[in-house]
């Protein structure tokens, strides 16, 4: 049986908050894949990268529904569901990559 979402109706229209995870791209860390908060625009790192900041997204905001860009999936939190979001596709500000390799610890600059 096919599960559904009863989160449809909480889909926005939103901008992308970055070009990339937006807490990955503060710490220099690296991601595998992206998703966008459709609620809000938050862009963070899914479940195989690292540091998981779109499920924090999830789990500090609540808000159920992300897209995969650039494929057009998107996938509630909630229900636990997948659906087509192709004829929805948030646009970006430029491209936005899938995968982020970090630079080096000794290129990396010292914050303090």
């Amino acid at each position: 049986m096919t599960k559904t979402c009863t989160h449809l109706k909480t889909i926005r229209d939103v901008t992308p908050s970055a070009l990339g995870c937006e807490e990955c791209l503060k710490t220099g860390d690296a991601w595998v894949h992206l998703r966008i908060c459709r609620a809000c625009g938050h862009v963070g790192c899914f479940d195989q990268s690292p540091n998981r900041h779109a499920t924090k997204h999830f789990h500090a905001t609540r808000h159920p529904i992300i897209e995969d860009p650039p494929e057009g999936w998107g996938w509630c939190y909630v229900d636990e569901a997948f659906f087509d979001l192709s004829d929805r596709k948030t646009p970006h500000n430029g491209p936005i990559p899938r995968y982020y390799r970090s630079k080096p610890a000794r290129e990396r600059p010292i914050t303090r």
